[in-house]
């Protein structure tokens, strides 16, 4: 799987707001703590409000932050907002010998598939993986 800059920004940038304390986070405050670049954060950001994984408050006070409890977002909730469902891919068939790699190439797409269903941004704030 490869996991797009846009995709560790955005992880980058829930797992910040998991990590923050209670009320809005300001996103200048997110872009400089992860080193994002600002424009690129907003849009970004935007795209997790529309999905619901973040709400947002505009003003002096305003920022943003989760709209669920840490424990229950996963890294495949993010990744799915910003890379879109995954595309199911037929299974490939090897002639010969070499056969078996198309199980061993779905069987990978499964295990990342669980594995990012399971760590949550609790998880990762804690840095206590599963």
């Amino acid at each position: 799987m490869r996991i797009s800059a846009r995709t560790q920004y955005a992880l980058r940038a829930v797992a910040e707001l998991a990590a923050a304390p209670p009320g809005p986070v300001p996103a200048e405050k997110i872009a400089v703590a992860q080193n994002i670049p600002r424009r690129f954060l907003d849009n970004i950001l935007l795209q997790l409000r529309r999905a619901g994984i973040i709400h947002s408050q505009r003003g002096p006070e305003g920022g943003y932050w989760l709209a669920r409890p840490a424990e229950k977002i996963t890294l495949a909730d993010v990744i799915v907002v910003v890379e879109g469902s995954p595309e199911h891919s037929e299974r490939a068939d090897y002639p010969g010998v070499a056969g078996p790699l198309a199980d061993v190439w779905s069987a990978l797409r499964e295990y990342e598939k669980t594995l990012l269903s399971e760590i949550t941004l609790a998880h990762i704030t804690k840095n206590a993986l599963p």
